[in-house]
């Protein structure tokens, strides 16, 4: 048997991991430090040679001020998290009945139909907006924001149902079967025994779906057009024509909309991580 310990692995490749580890933290981070500190930095310094770190401590919090001041930016934070928390909802409870059904009962090809749902994601959502556009504007629900709800689902149900689908086929139905002999009917189990073993995946589910609609720009962009109905992605971006691109403006408005993911990953990232590695290994 390999051990597999850091701590037994030569000093070279100690080294190179740690340095590949750094080098791809500083990657992934290096942007958000960048975002943050520019909506912090007055605006003549933000057409200053660039620095790494500032000579002197004069953040501010003008391009913040600003940005509330020139945009709707409360009406559009409260389209997106009305859509987003709705999408949420949609998913959690139609991808847990749905995966629940074709691992617990006898569906024909339930294979096909789960696999067949990531199909999707083989279609950009640029693709799949314009044929949507017209199948709202029928319905006429052209503008809404039920629209972008109905068109982020089509994204996020077919990964919610993959993941509980590994979820539940890696869960023993004995479990179900002995909290029915104490007396507890198919939906009480259900309720009592399996959905708090699927909390792990729950969460990645939810996270998931709220950071697919909280950040989606295609759909929003082509299905609503009043500025009533604008979410943040579709808003933030109209400042850089509408506002002679105003990059400190810019920069605060992506740190606002970054920061609820931020919060949401550091109180909910081991249940992420949890649902993430156990969807993938079962399913």
């Amino acid at each position: 048997m390999i051990d597999r310990r850091i701590g037994a692995m030569p000093f070279w490749a100690r080294a190179a991991l740690w340095l590949g580890t750094g080098l791809m933290c500083l990657w992934s981070l290096f942007p958000i430090y960048w975002m943050v500190v520019s909506s912090l930095r007055p605006p003549r310094d933000l057409f200053a040679p660039p620095k790494l770190l500032p000579d002197r401590i004069d953040w501010q919090f003008e391009n913040y001020t600003m940005l509330l001041q020139l945009t709707d930016y409360a009406q559009q934070f409260r389209n997106s998290l009305v859509v987003a928390s709705v999408v949420v909802a949609v998913t959690l409870v139609l991808s847990i009945v749905i995966a629940y059904t074709v691992t617990r009962y006898r569906v024909r090809g339930k294979s096909a139909i789960v696999g067949g749902m990531l199909y999707a994601y083989m279609f950009p959502p640029l693709l799949l907006a314009i044929p949507m556009l017209s199948i709202f504007a029928r319905m006429g629900l052209a503008d809404h924001l039920l629209s972008v709800v109905l068109a982020h689902c089509t994204l996020t149900l077919p990964l919610g149902v993959w993941l509980f689908w590994g979820f539940f086929k890696g869960m023993p139905f004995d479990l179900e079967e002995a909290a029915m002999v104490d007396g507890c009917t198919r939906l009480g189990a259900f309720v009592r025994v399996v959905l708090p073993l699927s909390l792990p995946g729950i969460v990645t589910v939810a996270i998931f779906a709220f950071l697919l609609s909280w950040t989606d720009y295609v759909f929003s962009f082509v299905l609503v057009s009043s500025d009533s109905n604008l979410t943040l992605p579709v808003g933030l971006a109209a400042i850089l024509g509408t506002f002679d691109a105003r990059w400190g403006e810019v920069m605060a408005g992506a740190t606002l909309i970054a920061a609820p993911l931020f919060v949401i990953f550091v109180f909910l990232s081991r249940y992420f991580i949890q649902g993430l590695a156990a969807g993938a290994v079962k399913g």
